[in-house]
């Protein structure tokens, strides 16, 4: 069981990512079965129609759902995550089940959630989640 299973959803804070916190992505929108790789200290699997998004210095995928769900357009090939997310801080180290496979962390980082459920979970280390994100309570 994924160490954030079970816990009361009352332990996530809600967070928005800072106005200035942008990415620039592409939709994998060629004819392919899409493509598997290692991150996070899992396998990632990037499907068709998924997004490829660069972070800062940091390259990952992004479900297709989630990404219209989640983020805006500002530019042509620049988006701003707009979303509302629910995270708390991990107390120890683990792996959660993602929506493009797993993801391991450390006691300390940021398991966080798309939706107040947990359905789109990931986690995101602590520096790099303060540097990101504001608490909203």
């Amino acid at each position: 069981m994924p160490a954030d299973q079970g816990h009361d959803r009352r332990t996530f804070r809600r967070y928005r990512k800072y106005a200035d916190q942008m990415v620039t992505a592409v939709r994998l929108d060629l004819a392919t079965e899409g493509f598997h790789y290692e991150k996070w200290g899992g396998t990632q699997r990037c499907k068709p129609g998924d997004w490829i998004v660069r972070n800062g210095d940091d390259t990952y995928t992004v479900d297709s759902d989630a990404f219209a769900a989640t983020y805006e357009a500002v530019t042509p090939g620049r988006f701003a995550k707009t979303a509302i997310i629910w995270a708390r801080r991990a107390e120890e180290a683990g792996t959660i089940v993602t929506l493009d496979g797993s993801t391991t962390y450390r006691a300390g980082d940021y398991i966080v959630r798309n939706d107040p459920e947990g359905t789109d979970s990931y986690a995101v280390p602590s520096s790099e989640f303060q540097r990101m994100y504001e608490a909203l309570d």
